[in-house]
């Protein structure tokens, strides 16, 4: 098996191994009391001190201050009660982009040859999301096969899917052998002037049909690609405008936001023109060749005409640094690393077999055989550009008022560098470092993202009706991203969870 054919079977798994959301498969929901907090909400203008917060059912059913009683009628007499003295009560998080069919970093034939490290790593990966507060995720290329086997184990984020409609034999389909490529992508796209295989029905596949098919599969967004491709891969086919418009107004027709893979300024712009929703990437490809990390007129102009149409924007900042971090010497002895995947996971990272990838793209800088020191120096002088470029470009964004949406593209790759759930908090980070404050990060990671996947009657804040998924802070999440660094409850559907015991590795 080539190395390209290993990283297309970990790409398929992630898109195809992860309907609508069900709460997590965990025991009896509590009835949940908190008292004396600060409510801090994205919809008001003012932290609210001092309310009682009553729980009951899963759902927010009052929100008092003064130290009035507010349990629900008929509530039970027994409740989990949470003295908030001193906390902020917040809305969980919101990760509009990830990839949870497969292991960070393991292909399926890994997998298969390490067993009992992979469903350690399966079964702690959800508690990972949880630990940095992400009480629900959005896996942008799945289906309901592959929700299922993600959402069985005892607790797990709330979780939706989006359909991916690749282009017959575009990106990302392209990876897969022809032989079993298209069973793999069941929402593809076949425009009239393509000779499908025989056993292709082309009407099976057009905007109108595989839309159908995601909304009848539970899916509640859309997701489709332009991208020529990266490396040997370059010259791929990418849809004709006419067929993305032509899935858009299915989509829309349908209730569901349509999101386009688009890195670079001219996915971007054919983006802008055929009506998506969201661009599901930061722009670091400016298809210009110099090394200019300052806005170019052309970048500038392609992000005004973002802000014109106020069409959602996701960083994805972190999805370069899982690429560079493969060469980064320190990164699997970061102490941040063991608290979110079990230690033999880590430890098969290590080996020979687990630097598949590094050994990879170490082809890039000179070959594997290189001191790691000169390697990790290499790769940090080639991603600075597309970094810097990134950067500048999500500044641009958060300056000018821009329709911001936190997503992490977990993982972008078959890397372990782009960890569940720390992953965010790397991007949390990365975002504060290019511009945005801790009160758009807070936004756009819980209201912003809630409205953009129509999810905001459920979560996004921290209202009477609103399942409560909700975070208990040490600290204001509208200034400072240190506090998703001390959560001290996470609450998921009203189950009270203890951080200490969603960590890996813990003691029992």
């Amino acid at each position: 098996m080539t190395m390209m054919q290993r990283i297309a079977l970990f790409a398929i798994a992630m898109c195809w191994l992860t309907p609508g959301v069900r709460p997590s498969a965990a025991a009896t929901v509590e009835d949940v009391w908190i008292e004396h907090v600060t409510v801090v909400s994205p919809e008001r203008a003012s932290p609210l001190r001092d309310a009682e917060v009553d729980i009951h059912d899963g759902r927010i059913v009052s929100i008092t201050t003064g130290g009035s009683p507010g349990q629900a009628a008929g509530a039970p007499s027994t409740v989990t009660t949470i003295d908030g003295t001193g906390l902020y009560l917040a809305p969980g998080l919101i990760d509009s982009h990830v990839h949870l069919g497969a292991i960070p970093g393991m292909t399926n034939e890994q997998e298969a040859r390490h067993p009992d490290i992979a469903q350690l790593a399966r079964d702690q990966i959800p508690r990972s999301y949880l630990l940095y507060g992400f009480t629900t995720l959005v896996d942008l290329i799945s289906s309901p096969q592959g929700m299922a086997r993600w959402k069985d184990h005892d607790v797990v984020p709330d979780t939706y899917f989006c359909g991916g409609a690749s282009l017959m034999d575009g990106y990302p389909m392209n990876y897969r052998p022809k032989a079993v490529r298209y069973r793999a992508f069941p929402y593809m796209l076949v425009e009239p002037d393509m000779a499908a295989p025989p056993d292709i029905a082309p009407e099976m596949h057009t905007p109108a049909a595989v839309v159908a098919r995601m909304k009848a599969d539970g899916a509640i967004c859309v997701k489709t690609f332009y991208e020529h491709g990266f490396g040997t891969a370059h010259d791929l086919p990418v849809p004709k405008a006419e067929t993305i418009r032509e899935l858009v107004q299915a989509a829309h027709a349908a209730g569901m936001p349509v999101l386009m893979h688009a890195s670079s300024i001219e996915a971007q712009s054919f983006g802008l023109g055929t009506g998506v929703d969201i661009m599901a990437h930061g722009l670091w490809n400016w298809n210009d060749p110099s090394r200019v990390t300052d806005l170019t007129p052309a970048a500038k102009a392609l992000l005004d005409d973002v802000l014109a149409k106020n069409v959602g924007w996701q960083p994805t900042i972190q999805v370069l640094y899982g690429e560079r971090d493969l060469f980064n010497t320190a990164f699997l002895s970061d102490p941040l690393l063991a608290r979110v995947l079990p230690s033999g996971l880590i430890d098969w990272y290590r080996s020979p077999e687990g630097q598949w990838l590094h050994d990879a793209y170490s082809e890039r800088f000179g070959g594997k055989d290189r001191d790691p020191k000169v390697l990790e120096t290499e790769a940090n002088r080639r991603y600075a550009l597309p970094i810097d470029r990134v950067s500048h470009a999500a500044a641009y964004l958060a300056s000018h008022g821009g329709r911001l949406l936190f997503g992490t593209d977990t993982p972008s790759a078959p890397t372990y560098a782009n960890p569940p759930g720390l992953n965010g908090w790397l991007e949390m980070q990365r975002l504060v470092a290019a511009g945005e404050t801790p009160e758009q990060i807070f936004r756009s990671a819980t209201l912003s993202n809630a409205q953009a996947l129509k999810l905001d009657q459920d979560v996004g804040t921290v209202e009477v009706g609103k399942r409560a998924n909700l975070l208990l802070l040490h600290q204001d999440p509208t200034q400072t991203i240190e506090a998703y660094a001390g959560i001290v409850k996470v609450l998921l559907g009203g189950r009270v969870l203890d951080p200490a015991e969603l960590v890996a590795n813990r003691s029992h």
